[in-house]
Formats: structure tokens, sequence, C-alpha cells
């Protein structure tokens, strides 16, 4: 599709719909029956979002520890139009924002000595960790730790802020939200991703169900409501289909990985699979929308230079998904090749070109730990203009 702005939207809202027409999950939940869609009664759903939007990845973590209310609040004030949470459970059953359930690198953890025998190794999915894990620690006992930068080396301006927030409940979020939108205004939009929900509902601590819980009470279930809901396995999104309406997304890693989910399952498809026509036809019965790694999109070579786009971005609206790529940063470090600057990785590089590559391949958002950075770009984009590739 190469439609900008409201047009584009109103196309690939009818592509959704068509899609959509009978599958479990996509008629109105309790929310969106009663008018609110999980916010201010009468508000659209994401169609009607910037296009293309720019999501607060982790936050604003580029400039502040990620996954904490600081990192939340700055993103916003920022101007992001979505922000993004990460969800692990505690041992008893909470949900919180961290990136990972390891949280020796996020948090001052290894500083406490009552905890120091909780130090351990785990298999997740299929990986050797080493560290301290949030399903054994208590809600109470991991608001004793403070959050803290997880990469220092290439932001130590960022650990200025060490220590200044606790590790928030997703509940936190939404209450955070809410007051946020009712002092704005507006809806204030989420981005919700379930982190390892095999590997914890394999130890009875199931995301899905809890999660569903809390966007009931919140209001925003419905399929209108001010959130998105994404997960790297198909079938905990598959699962959260069945449980709520709110728009969901499939995140989708390198082409010759597999989710783990299909690992478990025997299931031989690859990511590669996944984003043919068929894999996305499929996509398509239970999701809105899809969360690439940029590299679907963009390949580098060996170098970490960009190559001739893929076919995705076409192929993904064909079918009626949005596309939802990520990681955008502004240090060299994460750049290609062609938009760093100068030697030093931790120095920031031509951003704003990358950006404009990104969505001149027609993408209908970002996930970025600069938001601010996305929006100057984004603003070329805003509203109705043409992708240049199209």
């Amino acid at each position: 599709m190469t439609q900008g702005g409201a047009a584009r939207r109103t196309v690939l809202g009818a592509a959704v719909v068509a899609a959509g027409a009978g599958i479990t999950g996509l008629a109105a939940g309790p929310a969106a029956a009663s008018g609110e869609g999980g916010g201010r009664g009468g508000d659209g759903g994401f169609r009607d979002l910037p296009y293309p939007t720019v999501i607060g990845h982790r936050g604003a973590s580029g400039y502040r520890p990620e996954h904490t209310l600081g990192s939340y609040q700055l993103a916003l004030d920022l101007g992001a139009d979505v922000v993004e949470q990460d969800l692990v459970p505690t041992r008893d059953g909470h949900l919180v924002c961290r990136h990972e359930n390891e949280i020796g690198g996020t948090t001052d953890v290894a500083d406490h000595p009552e905890f120091a025998s909780r130090r351990t190794t785990k298999s997740v999915d299929g990986v050797s960790v080493t560290g301290w894990f949030t399903e054994d620690f208590t809600l109470a006992e991991l608001k004793t730790l403070r959050a803290k930068e997880r990469i220092p080396a290439v932001r130590q301006r960022n650990t200025l802020y060490d220590g200044q927030w606790a590790v928030p409940t997703f509940e936190e979020v939404l209450r955070w939200a809410d007051r946020e939108g009712r002092r704005r205004g507006e809806r204030v939009w989420l981005h919700v991703e379930t982190k390892h929900p095999g590997y914890f509902r394999g130890l009875g601590l199931g995301l899905e169900e809890p999660l569903a819980r809390l966007l009931r009470r919140y209001r925003r279930d419905g399929r209108d409501a001010a959130v998105f809901l994404q997960s790297f396995e198909p079938s905990s999104i598959q699962r959260l289909s069945r449980l709520v309406s709110a728009p969901r997304v499939v995140l989708l890693s390198a082409a010759n990985t597999r989710p783990w989910d299909f690992e478990q399952a025997g299931d031989p498809r690859t990511v590669a699979d996944l984003v043919k026509p068929e894999g996305l036809k499929w996509i398509a019965g239970f999701a809105q929308g899809i969360g690439p790694t940029m590299d679907l999109i963009l390949p580098r070579d060996a170098a970490g230079r960009l190559g001739a786009p893929t076919t995705l971005v076409k192929d993904a609206h064909a079918r009626g998904l949005l596309l939802h790529p990520y990681t955008a940063r502004n240090e060299n470090t994460f750049l290609p090749v062609e938009y760093r600057r100068g030697t030093d990785p931790a120095a920031y590089g031509d951003a704003l070109g990358a950006f404009r590559t990104y969505f001149e391949q027609g993408i209908d958002g970002i996930f970025t730990d600069n938001p601010d950075t996305g929006l100057l770009a984004a603003e070329a984009f805003r509203p109705g203009r043409r992708p240049v590739n199209g």
C-alpha cells in the first residue's frame, strides 16, 4: 500500500475488518460494548493513531533506565504516541514491567545481601541464564529493589538516574496511564508484551489470564481499547484473542529463528515462513499486526549496510496487517554503517537519516528508545505523505 495519512488508514482498516470477520476474539468486549473502548466513549481504535506511529520502546529508554515510571513519563512528555511495557510475573503472581525476568542487569539486586542466595542458573527458552529472576521474588521483596541503567557503557548519562525508581507493576502503569489521560484530555496508548509466556505457563505463572483480568478491570479489553498486545510466541496472542478483543501484534525475530512455542510444539516453521504470504495470512487470522525486526524489512549485509528492501511491508498490508518494526536508536552502535558518524560507538550518528529511510518503506509505526528523534523524523510523513519508494 502507498496511501498516506487518513486515506491509508481507511484502506488498511477495511482490510483488517475483512480479515477479522468471524474470527474469535474480534467481537467487542465489555468495555467496547459499553462504549468506553478502553478510554473516553466514542474514541476510535488504532487506525486513528498518527501515521507513522512512534512507540516509546520501554519508555524513553535512551534517556532514562528502561521500564520505570520515569522512563514512561518522559516518553509521554516527549510526545510518544504509544508507550511500551514488557511483562513478567512475580512468585506471587503479580505482573511487573521488566524486559527480562532476569533482573541482575536492571536492578540493584546484587547489592542486597539478603537476596544473595537467590542467584541461580536457569534455562529460559532454551538459553542458560545466570542471575536473579522475578519468579523467585514476591512483589513485596521486589519492591525493595531499585531500577538502574541496563547498558551503562553506551548510556553513561542514564546512570545519573540509577536508584530513582522502583520496578513498577503493570497495574501501577494502568493507573498512571489513566491519570495522565485525564490530565491531558486524551487516551494514553500502551504496547504490552508477554515475555516468555510458555516458560512461565510451565511454572504455573501464566501471563495471559492475569493480563486479561487487569485489562477488563481498567476497561482496556475492547476492540477499540488504547492498547496493543504483543508477543514473540504466536500461541500467546491466540490465547489472548480468546480472552479480550484488544488489538494484537505478533513479534518476529530473525528470519532463521523459530518462536519458542513452535520449538516446544514441534512446529517446523521459522520466521522466514511466517513472513511469506501464507504465513501472514495465518497470522491475520488472530492478530491485527506484526512487529518484525527491521532487518526483515531492510536487511543488512555482512558489513552492516542496508540492502534492498524486502516485500514484507506490501505483503503484510495486503493481508490487512499493520507493521510496527523494532528498534530504532540514536547511537552509532545500533545504526546501519552508512548512518554512523565517527568512531565512538556511544556517540549519536545520523539517526534522523536512518528514521527517514525506515519510514520511507511505508511502515505503520516504529519502536524507538528516542521518541523525540522519531517524532521529528515522522513529521515529514504526516499527514498524507506518500512513501517515496511506493
